[in-house]
């Protein structure tokens, strides 16, 4: 029995989650499985993963094969790395505290990786706020000349028409004057 460790897909349309599972390969894809061993949100920003580390370490150790998106999860959250090292260890290459160093290191290394992405993205989030508020006060400050633009023509428009009907009051005063006289 070939065992594989792969995703079972959930959620809903164009919203997927999926489970992290040991199963028989030849079993559909969200069919049974032997044993789950976390899940992958890919919708947040980073991605989720949740994994028991030491149940999918144990399977890689038996001889459970990864599919390739699996296998980059695994690697990612650092069950390949220390599968490795544990193999250099049982072998005499290095010691066990070696191989721990190492791992922490690597761990640590990822970590902050995660933290600068997350901040990162917190930062642009911010930056796009203060870009799009800068930007609508551009364009309200914009309508407000506009505006004030046009209330000054309206109001030179109306003092001249007032100048033009006191020029034609005042004209028929002096055309009705000399008549009388």
């Amino acid at each position: 029995m070939a065992v594989k460790i792969r995703l079972q897909r959930h959620g809903k349309k164009n919203f997927a989650f999926f489970h992290i599972v040991v199963a028989d390969s030849r079993s559909p894809r969200d069919g049974r499985y032997i044993e789950q061993l976390g899940s992958y949100n890919p919708n947040t920003n980073p991605a989720t993963i949740s994994l028991n580390f030491e149940k999918a370490l144990a399977w890689i150790k038996v001889g459970a094969q990864p599919t390739l998106v699996c296998r980059r999860l695994l690697s990612y959250e650092g069950v390949l790395l220390r599968n490795h090292l544990d193999g250099g260890v049982a072998k005499g290459a290095l010691t066990q505290a070696e191989a721990d160093k190492k791992f922490n290191d690597w761990k640590a290394q990822q970590n902050a990786k995660i933290e600068a992405k997350k901040t990162g993205i917190k930062n642009a989030a911010i930056d796009a706020k203060k870009a799009a508020k800068a930007e609508e006060s551009k364009v309200n400050a914009a309508r407000a000349e506009a505006i004030a633009k046009k209330a000054e023509e309206l109001a030179a428009q109306q003092a001249a028409q007032a100048a033009e009907a006191a020029q034609a009051e005042e004209a028929a005063e002096t055309a009705e004057a000399p008549a009388e006289a």
